[in-house]
């Protein structure tokens, strides 16, 4: 097959067959296994359209909360050629090379002991390098900017509320069209871990609005439903982008949603909790009782939510969750940024990608392999891309805008 030599923005999903959505969770430093899987699927995309393809080009909207929000943006974010900043497999350098900066590990022998004390009395880390290394990153570029539509969730703590920045709210609020990096630094601004974050933003007739932001995780750790959400009020709202696509036709939806690893592990009782203050709540066995629940609860009803509706509508393959929730030790910790566990949570997406397909099973908590037989999540992978490739060939043929179409290629 002839590859392309050059590739464009997607065309609109009218043009085509479905809607394609890409979704990142948070987790710190474990964005490393989302980073490590999208590397798969952008080399498999680059086997059937050329060198050149970038995920940006596949998908119609990218979603990502907290380090997933960093990596979206760095996909999709274009430099001086109008292509997307990084390519997926340079993203696992980025965490390899910059983690032990941005979660510094403490060398005082009673580490653990230390990280409770600075969690009492503020956060763990003052994020002044991944503050600068976004800036540096991503510099000026605004969210409308983007190479395709992306979704990033955060919370702003003064209204005590979520702040959805959305590509496609932007056309009808533009104060929502902040920097990708002031967004990027507020959700990721996970509470105990990084500073809460403010900045403010203007419009073109000098009306401002201000953003107290922290983590988006609070509001949705896993934002595919989010999108999903965005893309419905689209629908609604006719957006010829859309016709004629139903709200509801999941069948025509292809979600990819990637995880950040989590841990089962029995950490907590309720023999425990129920002797717990507001202290218990924040610490316990050095971790964050209160957050991991509101994080772990949020990521997955989502992934229920959209799993029972998509196998509701006999559409079960054209959705993917990807996620381990057998993760133990430092390896489920959002910020153990030592050589050895990076490399360790790199091998964890690796064979993530040998794993069968599996769905959470609400009665157990735990992620299963689905008994329809879909074979591995790097198999799985495989035969999305070559979707998502021959979706993206339909678009450009049917659509007037272009090139292939106005050429008669």
């Amino acid at each position: 097959m002839e590859k392309s030599k050059s590739i464009g923005q997607i065309q609109a999903p009218t043009y085509g067959n479905l809607i394609t959505i890409l979704s990142i969770d948070g987790g710190g430093i474990k964005g490393i296994i989302p980073a490590t899987i999208l590397a798969f699927l952008e080399s498999e995309l680059q086997k059937l359209d050329g060198e050149d393809a970038r995920l940006a080009d596949y998908f119609d909207a990218m979603a990502g909360t907290s380090t997933g929000g960093l990596v979206t943006a760095m996909l999709t974010a274009p430099n001086m050629q109008n292509r997307p900043l990084y390519a997926a497999k340079d993203i696992k350098e980025f965490y390899l090379n910059h983690s032990p900066k941005i979660f510094p590990q403490s060398s005082w022998p009673f580490n653990t002991a230390a990280k409770v004390l600075r969690a009492i009395i503020g956060p763990r880390y003052d994020g002044k390098y991944l503050h600068e290394l976004i800036r540096r990153n991503l510099g000026e570029t605004r969210l409308h900017q983007t190479l395709t539509n992306v979704v990033i969730p955060t919370f702003d703590i003064k209204r005590l509320q979520p702040t959805i920045f959305s590509s496609y709210k932007v056309k009808n609020n533009p104060l929502l069209d902040a920097r990708l990096s002031d967004i990027c630094i507020g959700t990721s601004a996970a509470p105990t871990y990084l500073p809460a974050y403010d900045f403010q933003t203007e419009d073109s007739q000098g009306n401002t609005r201000e953003f107290n932001l922290i983590d988006g995780g609070l509001a949705a750790n896993n934002p595919a439903l989010v999108a999903m959400g965005e893309i419905t009020k689209e629908i609604f709202e006719e957006n010829p982008d859309f016709f004629p696509i139903k709200p509801m036709d999941y069948h025509r939806f292809l979600v990819i949603s990637l995880g950040t690893g989590s841990s089962k592990e029995e950490r907590y009782s309720a023999n425990h909790a129920k002797r717990w203050g507001v202290l218990g709540w924040l610490l316990s066995n050095g971790s964050t009782p209160l957050v991991d629940a509101f994080m772990q609860a949020s990521a997955d009803m989502v992934d229920i939510h959209i799993s029972e509706a998509f196998q509701a509508l006999h559409s079960g393959k054209n959705y993917l969750r990807i996620e381990d929730d057998a993760l133990s030790g430092i390896l489920a910790s959002v910020d153990t940024s030592t050589k050895e566990n990076l490399e360790n949570l790199v091998k964890v997406g690796e064979m993530l990608l040998k794993k069968p397909v599996s769905r959470v099973n609400l009665e157990t908590g735990h992620v299963e392999p689905v008994s329809e037989g879909e074979g591995t999540n790097e198999e799985a992978l495989i035969r999305l891309a070559k979707l998502l490739s021959d979706e993206r060939r339909l678009r450009e043929m049917r659509s007037p805008h272009s090139k292939s179409s106005r050429t008669g290629k």
